[in-house]
This record gives C-alpha cells, structure tokens and sequence, in this order.
C-alpha cells in the first residue's frame, strides 16, 4: 500500500468512527426523549450537542493556550536565550529551521515553536488552524534526534496540522464531553424516580417498550466509556495517517521510523504532558502498557498505535512509490 493509499484509507476510517460517534449521541438523545419525557424528538440530545458545541467553540479559540501552558512550553526565542552553550544554542536553532522547511514543504504558514524542559523525547501540534498552529518539542527530543530524525517527527506534527488534526481532536473532546453529560442528566433523573414513571408507560406499551427501555438504560450506563473508547480509536486513526502525510513531506519514511524507535526507547513517561493533553503526541506521554501491545482492549483503550505497527508500516513505504 503506498503513502496515498494508506492516507485515504485512514481518513475514510476516520469519518466512519465520527458518523458512528454523531450517531451514538442522538440515539441517547432520543432514547431519553422517547423512553424518559415521552417527547418523540431528540431535544435533550441536540441540547447536549450544543454544550459539547459550544466547548469545543471555546477550546478551539483558547485551547492552545491552555494545553501549551499546562505543558511548561516556552517560545524558542525564549529557549534560545536561556539555552546553556552554543551546543544548546545550535539545536534549538536547528528546530526552528526544521519548522520552516516542513512547513515550506507543506506548502503552510510556519507554526510557533515551543520547547518543553522535559528529558523524555516526545512532540505534539496545537491550536485551531494552520494560521494558529504551535508545534511543541521536548528537550529530550532535540538532543535525543539527529537532523534528518527531526525532520521526520517535525513532518508528522505538521501532517497534523494540514490535516486539521489538531481541529478534529478538540471536536471529538467536545463530543466526549456531551455524551458524559447526557449520561449524567439521565443518571440523575433515574435516581429522582422519573425513569420509574416512564418505564411504566412503556411497560403499559407492551414488551418491545421495555426491551428498548432497558438497552437504553445499559448504553446511558455504558455511555462515558464507549464516548472515550471512540475518541481513542479516532486519535490511533489519525496517527498512522500523520506518519504516512509525514513520510510523503520528506519522502524519507526511514528517519521518522528511526525517530519513533528513539522515542519508544525512552523509558520515562513525559511528566510535563498533562493527561488530557495525551493524545496529541507522537508517543503516549503516560507510558501506559496498554498502548505497548495488540488486540482487542489495546485497540479500545491505547490513544496511540503500538509503535512497531508504525514502524513496520513505514519501513514498508520505503519500498513502495506513492
């Protein structure tokens, strides 16, 4: 499969997971209207949408600022003056024109550059649009890389912002954000007796009534967890796609599958990447296990891909022509 290919079949992976994600949240919505009000029209749901809508407003105008700050990342020019040595100096300025030639090749405006005071090698891309893009890299990163290796995972944060990843992720956010809370609304009026009220209705309604009553009851139970195991699926969809969109910029697949070996080599986690903030690296900053192995639970709970299938896929595109 070459670089267009895998590119194409990812983002077609990833408009499936989202209708799926869009889909499930009406249907709580409506199961809560029907089942719960009595109301055949999903108010509650499209109620939910509109929180979730308007957080993911507000994120996308200041989110970036937010998850750079709760990072500790500071601007190069401020890495730069701080930097001890010329040795320092000369990495730091490295990165910076690593940036503007990915973003050159990208055929985009040149993102901020951030670095992190962190030892463990690890990188991610933020903000609302390519016009309001921060690409973000850890010390140990730039000492832990050599040029071309850089340039790879540079490529790859850029692929990110051209691919409007860093948009799709804020909206899957908000839309995790609305299923938790239609499930607390409808966990709360069950405690408060009216899912009693509406149970008898539909059990005067014959059995289907309650067939339907109790599956909605087992989704708004199970609703946070599949919302979450959505959202994880979405973020390991868009990092094969950032890896192969990284590889056709630099058409060196090899650096960036060198890079990653680096970065799943590292044996601490990224302790100045904050959990929420976890899905937007290259590598998962937490060092969970799960994200370490194959199969059914690593594919619901793993916000990434273990690293040798990406590393295996790009050593396979260094054979293969797009």
């Amino acid at each position: 499969m070459n670089l267009l290919q895998q590119q194409a079949r990812n983002r077609r992976r990833t408009w499936m997971v989202m209708i799926v994600f869009v889909a499930f949240l009406f249907l709580l919505g409506y199961g809560f209207d029907l089942l719960y009000l009595g109301v055949p029209f999903p108010l509650v749901g499209l109620l939910a949408l509109g929180v979730g809508t308007g957080s993911a407003f507000a994120g996308l105008v200041r989110g970036d600022r937010a998850v750079l700050a709760s990072s500790g990342a500071v601007p190069i020019d401020q890495a730069l003056a701080a930097a001890a040595g010329p040795d320092a100096r000369l990495k730091l300025t490295q990165v910076e024109n690593v940036v503007e030639e990915m973003a050159i090749a990208a055929g985009l405006p040149k993102p901020d550059v951030y670095v992190i005071a962190d030892p463990d090698p690890n990188a991610f891309a933020t903000g609302r649009d390519p016009a309001h893009a921060s690409i973000a890299v850890t010390e140990g990163l730039v000492d832990a890389l050599s040029r071309e290796e850089l340039q790879g995972v540079v490529a790859h944060e850029m692929s990110h912002v051209r691919n409007y990843d860093i948009r799709l992720m804020t909206v899957v956010a908000a839309l995790v954000g609305a299923v938790v809370l239609l499930s607390d609304w409808a966990s709360r009026g069950l405690w408060w007796g009216g899912g009693r009220r509406s149970g008898s209705r539909n059990r005067g309604g014959g059995s289907l009534g309650i067939v339907l009553f109790v599956v909605w009851i087992v989704g708004i139970i199970l609703a946070p967890l599949v919302g979450q195991m959505l959202a994880m699926l979405v973020s390991r969809q868009r990092e094969y796609l950032a890896d192969a969109s990284g590889a056709e910029l630099t058409r060196n697949p090899l650096a960036l599958a060198s890079a990653l070996q680096k970065v799943e080599s590292a044996a601490e986690p990224t302790r100045s990447i904050k959990r929420g903030t976890a899905n937007l690296c290259i590598a998962d900053p937490l060092g969970r296990r799960v994200g370490l192995r194959e199969g059914a639970v690593a594919n619901l709970f793993a916000s990434h891909p273990p690293m040798e299938k990406r590393i295996a896929a790009l050593r396979a595109m260094a054979y293969q022509k797009a």
